[in-house]
């Protein structure tokens, strides 16, 4: 004698334990992960949930969640159930959450200290799989006026050159600027390259009469800021 395996629809859940619902009268905090990621998707398919699809997308790899920040349509599209709609779905909705925090943090956001350059940027750098060079551009009050990307891939002097770099600043009539990168290894020690590339900016920036205060080398929830670490390459 077989069985057939028996799959509950969205629709034949409680009220009360539909994510649509569930969010309408609790509020989307209550919801979990998956049932979020199933309300972006709308729908399942003949044997799964949409729910029963974020679960699978949580369960790609270590990262869980974090998983959304730099997957692809395409990485999505080899998960059962979800075609080029629904990955699109999904990379819109990650891409938006990535812009709006950007966009909240960057709202006269005082830079005192390293520690407040990594709130700032942690968790946009530290998960992605290519070396990317940014700036920050600050004003008077070292209040964050902007975030420029300038290169990607490995850092050398060619794709880091002064005149990309301050080019924005001087555009944004910046004050000083901030270096950043990501190691995608997830240790920040910086490398012979990092600091030359760092002694290099700042004499550049000494001539056109913008400051680089810092250094910030971005690892695996972990950072190095050059100016704690070698101070002599900020004097000159």
């Amino acid at each position: 004698m077989t069985t057939s395996k028996y799959s509950v629809t969205i629709k034949q859940m409680p009220e009360t334990e539909r994510p649509r619902e569930k969010m309408l009268l609790e509020g989307p905090q209550t919801l979990s992960n998956a049932e979020l990621i199933g309300i972006i998707l709308s729908s399942g398919t003949h044997n799964q949930t949409a729910i029963d699809i974020g679960k699978m997308i949580l369960c790609q790899n270590k990262e869980g969640l974090a998983y959304l920040r730099n997957c692809t349509m395409q990485e999505l599209m080899n998960i059962k159930g979800i075609g080029p709609a629904k990955a699109a779905q999904i990379v819109a909705a990650a891409e938006l959450g990535k812009r709006m925090s950007i966009n909240a943090r960057n709202i006269r956001y005082q830079i005192k200290c390293p520690e407040d350059i990594s709130r700032l940027v942690m968790e946009d750098l530290r998960y992605l799989n290519k070396e990317m060079f940014k700036i920050i551009l600050l004003n008077t009050k070292n209040e964050v006026i902007s975030i420029e990307n300038i290169s990607v891939g490995s850092l050398n002097a060619s794709i880091v050159h002064p005149r990309e770099v301050f080019l924005p600043a001087i555009r944004k009539s910046s004050s000083s600027i901030i270096l950043l990168h990501n190691h995608p290894s997830g240790d920040p020690t910086p490398s012979r390259e990092d600091k030359n590339i760092t002694q290099r900016l700042v004499e550049s920036g000494n001539l056109l009469g913008i400051s680089v205060l810092d250094h910030v080398i971005i690892g695996d929830n972990i950072y190095i800021s050059l100016r704690e670490s070698d101070e002599n390459l900020f004097l000159q």
